[in-house]
């Protein structure tokens, strides 16, 4: 993917360039075939070179100085202002003020400088003129007539400096050589001479140019190729002469509505892509630009064509499109992997730390130290590894574009609280300093809730990590469009020069850190993900040693005026009388055999009545038959993911009075109801603890 992204970028530059390049072609072509030559009046033809040198190069001035009979001073015959548009005279400069500047005008091709204030051959002219008028950067190309210097053609960039290219520097020299010859067409006796020269330059122009020129009348029949466009279409220019050009073009609708608007002048030039017909058959991809050069009457005359064969350029855009097509494919089916290979991985890490919580608690008689210390190495090492898959599985759907939040509004204060209780343990257990502080002007947020959770537990988890000595804290403030959850520590730090590896999937900023610190370096990736999903995004502050400053920014929603939903929500609607445990009937449908032992044993030993059902069969008639007060339902037992098949299940009298909680892998196999505000349901994801379990017990059954 970077690899198609750095291409295109180069692909971009080239296509700028080249159309500078057109741009520059055309001007000339304008300047060569301009009747303003014929009447030799030179203030007439410094006004238009210096109009057409200016729009072409898109510098703010365009100045033609010609030395003085004496050569000691040098006079501005003409100074024209883009932006302004309009023309200025008369400013002098002596050349003995300025001995480098003149010295370089005599012996370089051009002056092409980027840094005109602090350049050696132009340091002279800083504070006179330079300075005074913001002048950046300065493209001077010397005006020689008879075998010396006559003056100067000066290109004046304001502003930032600018890097001039060599296509940017011929076209400066061309604009210096028809002064000359606009010199030469102001005295009466020559300008027959300098109308020839103007030809032979148009001549030049056109035979030697490596994009392709042609010239058609106004009926489009072909009046001159130069050689380029020759070779580009496979036909000798005798061939051609006469023909008509719209018998080798492509047609397509709308071609001749544009090429009379072209005529009218509605429009100043074509810009288009097309087909030509090289003689052979082969198809031609060309850039076509077709301008009007009007006759002595001012009506339009001619059609000038300049065209570029794009074709290796349109081949290479196909194998880019290509390419990215493969990686995007490959990117889906790595996803694909990711997402399948963690499900395979949840099934074994159910029954692993399910019945590894049972040995915890001692249900299946005492452990000795040693095995109680085996046990619980068991366990934590299966909640590592569920967190890795639990990462893994979400950056790919969020990669994958498959991720849809959930978005509600909640209080902030729970929101932060939930955090820094999550993680309190793990500052505790460090001899960290673990505090909050939030702005009392953020109250809510709508937000995905079970996103917004992680994305502040990792982000704090992260904090307490890398911080062995100090303090861990959570700032949240209100801003204008939105509100800030800051992260801040006392930590190693981040070097600034590694911001830029911190948010790449699977990677961590020093190898050495990967022995000091466990993690895969998901858990940046996906937070920024998740935060740009919600249209925010993660920054960083650090300096190596001191600390780092995350800070998670989630912009206001739409439509706040929802009821808030407090994240440890508390409800007990159907909570019954305190009765007897084994009064309690918990009908326990599992597909899954381990998960199913481990839930029916632990329900049994701590006093529940429980039936364990391991198939969909039946399951209404086995419901109605035990009359559970609870149901712990595997979502693989759902009838359908239609959701009217599930609410018309759902609304069977045998489950009308009776609270169910659903358990899956995943919270996207649950049906599309909002359960989160139902009472009568809950939901809990796999693998389940004990501690989860207790928390659905408890508030059901008090």
């Amino acid at each position: 993917m970077q690899l198609a992204v750095v291409n295109d970028s180069k692909q971009e530059i080239v296509q700028i360039r080249e159309n500078e390049q057109r741009k520059q072609i055309q001007s000339l072509v304008q300047l060569a075939r301009s009747k303003t030559f014929q009447k030799g009046n030179l203030k007439a033809i410094l006004q238009e070179i210096t109009e057409v040198a200016a729009k072409t190069l898109a510098v703010e001035r365009v100045g033609v100085w010609l030395y003085s009979a004496d050569h000691t001073t040098i006079e501005c015959r003409n100074l024209y202002d883009l932006k302004k548009k309009i023309h200025t005279s008369g400013q002098t400069l002596l050349k003995a003020n300025h001995p480098n500047y003149f010295q370089s005008l005599e012996v370089d091709r051009s002056l092409a400088i980027s840094d005109a204030i602090n350049d050696n051959r132009t340091q002279e002219l800083a504070a006179s003129y330079l300075k005074v008028f913001g002048i950046a950067s300065l493209l001077d190309a010397p005006i020689w007539l008879g075998g010396r210097v006559v003056g100067v053609v000066c290109h004046e960039h304001f502003g930032d400096m600018r890097q001039w290219t060599v296509e940017e520097e011929n076209f400066a020299s061309s604009i210096a050589d028809f002064v000359a010859l606009a010199i030469e067409a102001s005295d009466r006796h020559t300008v027959q001479a300098a109308l020839q020269k103007s030809e032979a330059k148009f001549r030049a122009i056109f035979e030697r140019s490596s994009i392709g020129i042609g010239l058609a009348d106004i009926k489009a029949e072909i009046v001159d190729i130069n050689p380029t466009l020759s070779q580009m279409l496979g036909y000798s220019r005798e061939e051609l002469y006469g023909k008509y050009f719209i018998d080798y073009i492509s047609h397509q609708k709308g071609d001749l509505e544009v090429y009379k608007q072209l005529i009218s002048g509605m429009r100043d030039r074509i810009e288009i892509e097309k087909h030509f017909r090289h003689k052979n058959g082969q198809l031609v991809w060309t850039h076509l630009s077709i301008s009007m050069i009007p006759g002595s009457n001012g009506t339009p005359e001619f059609f000038l064509a300049i065209i570029e064969d794009i074709t290796e350029r349109k081949q290479t855009e196909l194998k880019l499109h290509t390419s990215q097509a493969a990686a995007e494919a490959g990117n889906r089916a790595k996803n694909e992997f990711l997402a399948t290979m963690s499900h395979e991985l949840r099934t074994p890490l159910n029954a692993i730390m399910g019945l590894s919580q049972l040995l915890q608690q001692g249900m299946v008689g005492s452990l000795n130290e040693k095995q109680q210390e085996y046990i619980n190495c068991i366990y934590s090492s299966g909640e590592h590894l569920l967190a890795i898959i639990n990462d893994i599985l979400d950056l790919s759907k969020v990669e994958a574009g498959k991720e849809e939040l959930n978005l509600s509004t909640v209080s902030v204060v729970d929101l932060c609280n939930y955090a820094i209780s999550t993680v309190h343990d793990q500052a505790k257990e460090k001899g960290l300093n673990l505090i909050s502080e939030i702005d009392p002007q953020a109250e809510t947020c709508k937000v995905d809730i079970r996103r917004s959770k992680q994305m502040l537990i990792n982000l704090l988890t992260n904090a307490i990590k890398f911080t062995p000595t100090g303090q861990v804290s959570l700032e949240i403030n209100k801003v204008p469009e939105g509100i800030n959850f800051t992260v801040a520590d006392t930590g190693i730090g981040i070097d600034s020069n590694q911001f830029q590896f911190l948010f790449e999937p699977f990677k961590q900023l020093d190898s050495r850190l990967n022995r000091q610190y466990e993690g895969t370096g998901l858990g940046l990736a996906l937070t920024r993900k998740l935060a740009r999903l919600h249209g925010g995004d993660v920054t960083v502050e650090s300096k190596l040693g001191e600390g780092s400053r995350f800070t998670l920014f989630l912009p206001d929603q739409a439509d706040l005026t929802t009821d808030i939903i407090i994240v440890d929500e508390d409800t007990n609607k159907f909570s019954s009388t305190p009765n007897k445990l084994n009064e309690k009937r918990i009908l326990l449908a599992e597909a899954e055999a381990n998960i199913g032992i481990f839930l029916h044993d632990y329900l049994q030993l701590i006093g529940y009545q429980v039936e364990l059902v391991n198939t969909g069969d039946n399951l209404l008639e086995k419901i109605a038959n035990f009359q559970p007060n609870l149901i712990l339902l595997d979502t693989q037992f759902l009838p359908s993911q239609d959701t009217r098949i599930y609410q018309r299940w759902m609304q069977k009298s045998e489950l009308q009075n009776i609270a169910v909680v659903f358990m899956g892998s995943n919270e996207n196999e649950l049906p599309e109801l909002n359960l989160g505000k139902a009472d009568k349901y809950d939901y809990i994801l796999k693998p389940i603890r004990i501690i989860q379990l207790e928390s659905i017990l408890m508030r059901y059954f008090s």
